[in-house]
């Protein structure tokens, strides 16, 4: 049997204390610290020898830190000689950068799929992927978990009369995703169809679909900027939307977001907790966070196939001064 151990890099330990407590654990220490010159140094604290590890590192920002930080703790772990390494990375590095769209450019998430498995990661584990062909930039497991059951649950849960309402989908890329949920809960499903002039900045949206009078629920991957969505949501209100909704699964905020957000013509916005919130959201009645620890958890638990001992450790952290 191997034990079962989290070790959690800087960018969300908030979460790895959640996930660990569902696991009946703590998560194991590691020190985080940076040199001088700003490269990443880290020391695992407590033994992992021969252990299933699964590290928990979210894409959030300083991203390319948070990258690398989590490949210096892949291979920390394999030169303690681990048993297998699973990254749970609830938002995946890049994953807005996965395909050519001219000649010119990378494919960055599928750098960063090489990336882990050079350095030596058996499983990665990620929430609602941005493409879902970034499973398949890799030649080991990959878990894409979806957002339909715990999005449909939390809709039936705290909207009135959600058997009239629409979900709707801001492009083409999610249509999967709304499809879901609309089968799941019986709710036709509308569509925008989106331009953009350049990343961030959408020139046109037509929404297909009859809104009119119902509810209205966006559902989508990830919101940052929120010019999307805020576009998305004073459409629906012209074509008639009684009220509107947002669940968004990466609730990335940059800049000005929440603030657009707050001023716009949505009735509320729901996000998850893969990525840290700040407390001017968490507080702001107009903003909901869904927690996804105990998703993780059980799927960490389905990935223990054979009988395992789970390791205890005090759920501490030992950080650099600079961390």
């Amino acid at each position: 049997m191997h034990p079962l151990v989290v070790l959690s890099g800087s960018s969300h330990p908030e979460l790895a204390d959640l996930v660990a407590e569902g696991l009946g654990l703590g998560v194991s220490r590691i020190a985080l610290s940076k040199f001088a010159n700003g490269e990443t140094k880290v020391k695992l604290i407590d033994s992992v020898r021969d252990a299933d590890v699964y590290i928990i590192q979210t894409s959030t920002e300083p991203i390319n830190d948070m990258l690398m930080e989590l490949m210096i703790i892949v291979q920390a772990c394999r030169y303690a000689m681990v048993h297998k390494i699973t990254v749970v990375m609830p938002l995946f590095f890049y994953s807005r950068q996965d395909r050519m769209d001219d000649g010119n450019q990378p494919i960055t998430a599928k750098l960063v799929a090489n990336m882990l498995q050079m350095a030596g990661v058996n499983h990665v584990i990620s929430l609602q992927l941005h493409a879902p062909q970034i499973q398949g930039f890799f030649d080991i497991p990959c878990d894409n978990h979806s957002m339909d059951g715990i999005f449909s649950a939390w809709i039936v849960e705290n909207i009135p009369k959600y058997q009239d309402m629409v979900i709707v989908t801001p492009d083409l890329g999610e249509v999967r995703l709304a499809s879901e949920i609309g089968r799941l809960l019986g709710n036709d499903v509308a569509i925008f169809q989106k331009h953009r002039r350049r990343a961030g900045e959408v020139s046109k949206m037509v929404l297909v679909g009859d809104v009119r009078g119902k509810s209205a629920i966006i559902v989508d991957d990830m919101v940052d900027t929120g010019g999307t969505l805020c576009h998305a949501a004073l459409q629906l209100q012209r074509s008639g939307a009684l009220k509107i909704y947002a669940l968004v699964t990466h609730g990335i905020f940059t800049g000005n977001a929440v603030q657009k957000l707050n001023d716009s013509a949505f009735d509320l916005v729901v996000c998850t907790n893969s990525v840290p919130q700040s407390s001017d959201l968490t507080t702001n009645p107009k903003f909901r966070v869904i927690n996804i620890a105990d998703m993780i958890s059980q799927s960490i638990l389905k990935l223990q196939s054979t009988p395992h001992t789970i390791k205890q450790t005090p759920p501490q952290y030992c950080y650099g001064s600079s961390q």
